[in-house]
C-alpha cells in the first residue's frame, strides 16, 4: 500500500476534528501546535514538510497532551535546537520516549518502518541505540497497558486503513468508535 499523507490527515480529522476541534496541516517548516484563536477556529497539529513520519510524531505530542497543555502553543514545552549538550540531550530523550513510543506503533499500524530520532545531529555523540531500547520498552508497556484513548483510537484507524484496507471512512468510523469508549 502507498502511503499518501493526505490519507492520514483525512484519517486525523476525521475522528478528531469535531469532538477536539482539532485538525491536521502539513505545514512549510517546523513543527508546531497551535491552540484555537481568533483566527483559527480549530487547534492545528502542524508538522514539518509534508513528511508522513513528521505527522505521526506531531500527532503522538497531542496524543499525550492534556487539557491544559492543548491551550498553549507547542503544549508550553521547550524546544532546544540542534547542537544540544549531555544535559540538554538527557532532557530532550526524557521527554521524547513516550511519544517516539506511540510514533512507532502508528508507524507499526500504517506498515511503515520506524525510526528514532535523537534530533541532534550537531550535539554531543548521543547513544542511539539505548534510546531506542528506552522508546522500545515503553512501546512494549503501551502494548501491555493500552494507549491512552486518542492515540488508541488513532491507531486503530491506521491500522484498519493500512494493514486491513478499510476504506477511509470505514477506518474513521472505527477510530470514532474507540473513541466513544
Amino acid at each position: 500500500m502507498e502511503h499518501h499523507i493526505d490519507d492520514v490527515i483525512a484519517v486525523f480529522d476525521g475522528i478528531f476534528a469535531v469532538p477536539y476541534r482539532t485538525c491536521l496541516v502539513s505545514g512549510d517548516d517546523e513543527p508546531l501546535y497551535c491552540p484555537a484563536d481568533s483566527e483559527h477556529a480549530m487547534h492545528r497539529i502542524i508538522f514539518a514538510h509534508g513528511f508522513f513520519a513528521s505527522a505521526l510524531h506531531e500527532v503522538s505530542h497531542w496524543c499525550i497532551a492534556g487539557e491544559r497543555r492543548r491551550q498553549l502553543e507547542d503544549y508550553g514545552y521547550w524546544y532546544a535546537p540542534d547542537g544540544r549538550d549531555e544535559a540538554r540531550q538527557r532532557e530532550f530523550e526524557s521527554v521524547e520516549i513516550a511519544p517516539q513510543a506511540l510514533e512507532s506503533l502508528f508507524s507499526e499500524a500504517c506498515d511503515l518502518r520506524f525510526n528514532v530520532s535523537v534530533d541532534n545531529l550537531d550535539g554531543i555523540e548521543v547513544d542511539r541505540h539505548a534510546f531506542a531500547a528506552r522508546v522500545d520498552a515503553r512501546a512494549a508497556r503501551y502494548r501491555e497497558t493500552g494507549l491512552p484513548l486518542r492515540a488508541a483510537a488513532f491507531r486503530d484507524a491506521l491500522h484498519a486503513f493500512y494493514r486491513r484496507g478499510l476504506s477511509r471512512e470505514a477506518a474513521i468510523a472505527e477510530g470514532q468508535a474507540r473513541l466513544a469508549t
